[in-house]
C-alpha cells in the first residue's frame, strides 16, 4: 500500500483507556475529579508560596515550579480526554497531536529536572547547613530553574520537530488517551531510526542524568544523617527531606513500572492505564504529600484563607 505523507493525515484517533461504552460515564467523572483536585491542590501550593513570606526560601521556590509543571502535565492530556468522552469522539488533529507531544515531553522532563534540583537543595541543607543560604542564594536558584526550563523547551522542540518528518499509512489509531511520541513513531511507515535514536539519547541523558544526581545527593544525605549522634537530630534531618523523597519514589516507581509493563505486554491500552499513575495520580498526590505534617505549608494555607499576611 502506498504511504501517504503526514500532511495528508487530517487527524488521529485516540482509543483511550477503555472502549467499553458502559465505562465512559465513570471514567469521565473519575478523571474530572482527579483533574480538579490536581489543579486546585497545586494552585494552592503556588498561591501559598507566593503570598507567605515565610515560604520565600529555595525549597518552596522549587516546589512552586514543580506544582506548575504538574498542572501543565495533567492539562496537556486530561481536558482533551474529557472532551472526547463527553462528545463520543476520539479524533485529534495532526497539529493537536504534535502540540500534546511537545507539552507532555516538556512538563514530564521538567518534573524530572526539578526533582533533581530539589534533591541538591536538600543535600546542601543537610550536609552544609551553615553555608546553606550562601550557596542556595537567589541568583543560583533562579539560574537553576532557568536552566531546567531552557533545557526542557529545547529538548521538546527537537523531538517534536523530528516527529514532523514522519509519514503515515492508513493506520492512525493511537491506543492511548493522549498522543505519545513512542506511539506516533510506531504508527509511522517511514524510516524511524533517527527518531528512535533521539528518543533513547534524550531518555538516557535527560532521564538518567537527573536520576543519578538524585541518587548521589541522597547517598550523601544518608551518610550525613548516620553521622549525627542523637536520635532527635537524625529525625529532624530526615524530616526535612521526607516529603521530597516520597515524591521522588512515587514519580520514578510509577514511571519505571509503566515502561517495565510495556516491555512485558503487547497490550497498548494496558500501558495507557498504567501511565495514568505518573501523568495524573502522581501530580494529584504531590500537594497532599507536601502538605501533610508540613507546618510551614499548612500554616501558610491557613493564613491564605484567613486573608492574613
Amino acid at each position: 500500500m502506498e504511504s501517504k505523507n503526514n500532511t495528508l493525515i487530517p487527524q488521529f484517533l485516540l482509543l483511550g483507556i477503555s472502549e467499553d461504552p458502559i465505562l465512559q460515564p465513570f471514567l469521565f467523572g473519575l478523571f474530572l475529579f482527579m483533574y480538579l483536585v490536581t489543579v486546585l491542590g497545586n494552585l494552592l501550593i503556588i498561591m501559598a508560596t507566593i503570598s507567605d513570606s515565610h515560604l520565600h526560601t529555595p525549597m518552596y521556590f522549587f516546589l512552586s515550579n514543580l506544582s506548575f509543571a504538574d498542572i501543565g502535565l495533567t492539562t496537556t492530556s486530561i481536558p482533551k480526554m474529557l472532551v472526547n468522552i463527553q462528545t463520543h469522539r476520539k479524533a485529534i488533529t495532526y497539529a493537536g497531536c504534535l502540540t500534546q507531544i511537545y507539552f507532555f515531553i516538556l512538563f514530564c522532563v521538567l518534573d524530572n529536572f526539578l526533582l533533581a534540583v530539589m534533591a541538591y537543595d536538600r543535600y546542601v541543607a543537610i550536609c552544609h547547613p551553615l553555608h546553606y543560604m550562601v550557596i542556595m542564594n537567589h541568583w543560583l536558584c533562579g539560574w537553576l530553574v532557568l536552566a531546567c526550563w531552557v533545557t526542557t523547551v529545547l529538548n521538546s522542540l527537537l523531538e517534536t520537530l523530528m516527529a514532523l518528518r514522519l509519514s503515515f499509512c492508513t493506520d492512525v489509531e493511537i491506543p492511548h488517551f493522549m498522543c505519545e511520541l513512542n506511539q506516533l513513531v510506531q504508527l509511522s511507515c517511514s524510516n524511524t531510526f533517527p527518531n528512535v535514536m533521539v528518543m533513547y539519547f534524550a531518555a538516557v541523558l535527560l532521564g538518567g542524568g537527573p536520576l543519578a544526581g538524585i541518587l548521589y545527593s541522597y547517598s550523601k544525605i544518608v551518610s550525613s544523617i548516620r553521622a549525627i549522634s542523637s536520635a532527635q537530630g537524625k529525625y529532624k534531618a530526615f524530616s526535612t527531606c521526607a516529603s521530597h523523597l516520597s515524591v521522588v519514589s512515587l514519580f520514578y516507581s510509577t514511571l519505571l513500572g509503566v515502561y517495565l509493563s510495556s516491555s512485558m505486554t503487547q497490550n497498548s491500552q494496558s500501558m495507557a492505564r498504567a501511565s495514568v499513575m505518573y501523568t495524573v495520580v502522581t501530580p494529584m498526590l504531590n500537594p497532599f504529600i507536601y502538605s501533610l505534617r508540613n507546618k510551614d505549608i499548612t500554616g501558610a494555607l491557613r493564613r491564605l484563607f484567613r486573608g492574613k499576611p
